[in-house]
């Protein structure tokens, strides 16, 4: 989600960074295909650090074999499109039930009562947790609401209309769903009833705070004297499952929840303006203190943190995960080191900030879910730094190191992780081009980074990582962990694609030429490692180019590596997010989010009425399940 004019910035990327190098020049040519450095070539030794050749990493998985589907064209209408001898259903829609006794979906009388027992708003990260061959649970992100599109007879003299009643309809569509599916034959349904059928909400799901910063002064309320409690969770973006089976949710916008103004000279003052609060989105600071931060200062400190929710226990209170920073996080996707350790890749989506990962100090353990309950709370939090030789280092954010110190402010651990943000600042990490999904696969030691766009980077901006200035396209970076060793502390990283039209010169875009006028697009955000290996790319911000949002196949290896493929693409104004293969390969499930949100748009008059296209009926975002016509793995031969 890109809400750029209320954005906060990295007081540290006006510094001048080192232009691109010789090396990295020579590796892209304008339609970026020139060999490359393969996925092998990438891997090897690290000159003079820790690492492993080629020839001698363990034995992975292959290259994924190649996609095989026709592919749809580029374009722009009022509903969605899915490549040929494929099917892509509506599984639920905001507001379906989700309980035996949830209320029919009335959009012209909504209450925060009937939408705590409905799906929420703007679907995003899916996760599943499979239960059986035919049942899982799907865990799902309600990031955000578009208020004039989601409710009625606002639009027209908004922010006055939003009365207590409707922002309670917005805090409650927030958060996230767990919801139980199952499949029949080829079908996928929600299970409404199902025991484990679960709705978190911005405002009355109750979490624990843990690890380093729980009980910091600095998390401590009116409402909350010890700095451990806290209700709800919002702007939930991307997110992640563990290997255990607990639910990642990644609060990233939070900044926008909040209204008000600091006295002067407060203490938060500058840690607000680092994270761009107040953002001033939503109203709720007009009916409820804790979203002012004139009357409840540290109430922001309370979000921008990674939750571990289970979705096997309904009952069980989430945990907002502190050792994993403090920032706007775009996802939260994990994969067991070597050596049995946790780590988890995280973006902090936003123009000019970082990359981390965290690695756990205890290891996973897989004969006994339990064991890993607060595996989170204790490990390491690392920023990156790339470097023009196609190494990047993951530096630690350990207080006491360097300049992390109470002489620059930080006192302990949890300060460091409070402000996050600040800590990198100080470390020298490497501003990136909005950093979102990042997607480790534990069969190549491969790291997957999206980076969306980033239109205010300046030439003086530009740093080897992030080549181009006023990027309004943005590009994905593969990173390569040694000898699939995720835990490392220096890795090496490489260009996938710079994306944008190939065909103009200007844009610097560099694709394979095998990619068609279809399988270019911008705006790389989610994406997906499929069971056979093969990444798929959502994007959020293709209409930039003429058409709309979507997913696209690429491919990764041997002389096709850049080539990329449409395979499926959103109704206007909506974002494509969260895509989620089953095991099997069989089934893709994809989110729709904020269909109709064009120029303009409201609830009386959206740019769709997509899915159900009744001639009153608001377009509802959904998820999606896509699958191949008489069986098979989607988009596979």
């Amino acid at each position: 989600m890109d809400h750029s004019e209320a954005l906060s910035v990295n007081p540290t990327a006006g510094r001048a960074e080192r232009r691109l190098s010789a090396i990295i020049e020579r590796r892209l040519d304008r339609r970026g295909f020139i060999g490359g450095v393969s996925a092998l070539a990438a891997a090897t030794a690290l000159g003079g650090c820790a690492s492993g050749t080629a020839a001698s990493r363990p034995a992975r998985k292959s290259a994924a074999p190649g996609v095989a589907f026709e592919e749809i064209a580029r374009g722009m209408d009022e509903t969605h499109h899915v490549a040929a001898d494929h099917i892509a259903d509506v599984l639920i829609r905001w507001g379906d039930p989700l309980f035996n006794d949830s209320p029919a979906f009335d959009p012209y009388n909504q209450s925060a009562a009937a939408q705590r027992r409905q799906f929420g708003y703007n679907n995003d990260f899916i996760g599943l947790v499979p239960l059986s061959e035919n049942r899982a649970l799907m865990c799902v992100n309600h990031e955000y609401t578009t208020t004039t599109l989601m409710l009625p007879d606002v639009a027209a003299t908004y922010p006055d209309s939003m009365t207590r009643e409707r922002c309670d309809i917005e805090l409650a569509a927030h958060g996230g769903t767990i919801v139980e599916i199952e499949r029949t034959g080829e079908t996928w349904r929600p299970v409404a009833g199902s025991r484990y059928n679960r709705r978190i909400t911005a405002d009355t799901t109750p979490m624990e705070m843990s690890g380093p910063a729980a009980g910091h002064p600095r998390l401590r309320t009116s409402e909350d004297a010890t700095g451990r409690l806290v209700s709800g969770t919002m702007n939930n973006c991307a997110g992640g499952i563990t290997p255990w089976g607990t639910y990642l949710m990644a609060e990233e916008n939070f900044n926008g929840c909040f209204l008000g103004d600091l006295p002067e000279g407060h203490p938060e003052a500058a840690n607000h303006a680092r994270y761009g609060v107040p953002g001033g989105w939503y109203q709720w600071g007009r009916h409820y203190d804790r979203y002012d931060v004139s009357k409840e200062p540290h109430e922001p400190n309370r979000f921008g943190w990674v939750v571990e929710v289970d979705p096997m226990d309904p009952d069980s209170t989430p945990k907002k995960r502190t050792a994993l920073g403090r920032f706007k996080h775009e996802g939260a996707e994990s994969v067991v080191a070597p050596d049995g350790r946790l780590v988890v890749y995280m973006g902090d989506d936003q123009r000019f900030d970082y990359l981390y990962k965290f690695v756990s100090e205890g290891r996973v353990d897989t004969e006994n879910r339990a064991a890993n309950r607060d595996l989170l709370d204790a490990g390491t939090l690392y920023v990156a730094k790339f470097h023009d030789d196609g190494t990047l280092d993951w530096m630690p954010l350990v207080h006491g190191r360097g300049p992390l110190t109470d002489a620059n402010g930080l006192d302990s651990q949890a300060e460091v992780l409070i402000e996050t943000r600040r800590a990198a600042d100080l470390l020298g990490a490497t501003p990136m081009d909005r950093p979102e999904d990042v997607e480790p696969d534990p069969d190549t030691g491969r790291v997957w980074v999206m980076l969306t766009n980033n239109s205010r980077r300046t030439e003086d901006q530009v740093n080897t990582a992030n080549p181009r200035a006023e990027n309004l396209f943005g590009h994905i970076i593969q990173i390569d962990e040694p000898d699939g060793d995720f835990a490392a502390t220096r890795s090496r990283w490489d260009f996938l694609v710079k994306c944008g039209d190939p065909d103009v010169a200007a844009i610097g875009a560099t694709w394979n030429p095998l990619t068609s006028e279809n399988g270019w697009f911008a705006a790389p955000d989610n994406c997906a490692v499929d069971p056979l290996g093969g990444l798929w790319i959502a994007t959020d911000g293709n209409q930039r180019t003429g058409a709309t949002d979507g997913l696209w196949a690429m491919e990764t290896d041997g002389p096709a590596r850049g080539t990329g493929r449409a395979f499926f693409r959103v109704p206007i104004g909506a974002e494509l997010c969260g895509p989620r293969f089953t095991q099997d390969g069989e089934t893709l499930f994809v989110a729709v989010q904020h269909p109709g949100d064009s120029d303009g748009a409201t609830f009386e008059n959206p740019g769709t009425r997509w899915p159900d296209f009744g001639p009153r009926t608001p377009p509802r975002p959904a998820v999606m399940a896509i699958r191949k016509r008489g069986g098979g793995r989607v988009g596979r031969a």
